[in-house]
Order: structure tokens, then sequence, then C-alpha cells
């Protein structure tokens, strides 16, 4: 054996076996990364990770106005603010043609638990 290889035996191997790829009509979302696709495939990739941060500060801004540590004002602010945002990511995906922002990460499952940055409405 050689420094980086492993070594098992197929039984080993049977652990990872409810990992693979799922059988049945519909095939996972990936990533498309063909030649003539990349600029698409790396604008759906950019778009997905704000997307996931734009889900990450509504949360905590949820949380703050919960919490009460904010004031009226700042509620109001917030809340425009994120509706734009909201409104800007719906104009991206149609501009760029994305219909989809959510990826199937394998064994992780998918980027969001629900679709909601499904099809462009």
């Amino acid at each position: 054996m050689h420094y980086g290889e492993i070594g098992c035996r197929p039984q080993d191997l049977e652990a990872f076996d409810d990992l693979a790829e799922p059988a049945g009509p519909r095939q996972p979302r990936r990533i498309q990364l063909e030649p003539d696709s990349v600029e698409h495939g790396l604008t759906q990739l950019v778009l997905s990770l704000v997307e996931l941060v734009r889900r990450l500060l509504e949360k905590q801004a949820l949380r703050r106005v919960e919490g009460g540590s904010l004031t009226p004002e700042q509620v109001e602010r917030l809340g425009t603010t994120l509706m734009r945002l909201e409104e800007q990511m719906d104009e991206l995906k149609r501009h760029f043609k994305i219909e989809n922002l959510n990826f199937d990460l394998g064994p992780l499952g998918t980027l969001y638990e629900d679709d909601q940055a499904g099809g462009v409405p």
C-alpha cells in the first residue's frame, strides 16, 4: 500500500450503499458545468449563495424583531429592505433565466429544506 491509498474490503463499502443516487423518475438537480453552459451554471451557483445569505439575514431579522430589540422605524426599514432584496433576486432569476436555486447536495440533502427558491413567478 502506498501513501494516500485506501485499503478496504467490498463489505466495508456496504455502509455507503444508501448514499447512492436514488433510482426513479426524478433525478437530483446538480450544477450543470458543461463547456457551453458554464456561465449559466456559475450564475446559478452565485445566485444560490446570495439566496442562502438572504434567507439567513431574514431569519436573523425575524429573531431581532421578535426579541423586541428594534424600534418601530428600524422594523419598517428592515422589512422594506428585505422585500426589495427578494424582488431583486426574482428579477435576477428572470434575467438569467434561472428557474430554481435549490441544489441537491448528495447525502446532505438539498440546499434549502423547502423549495421557496424555486421557480420564477
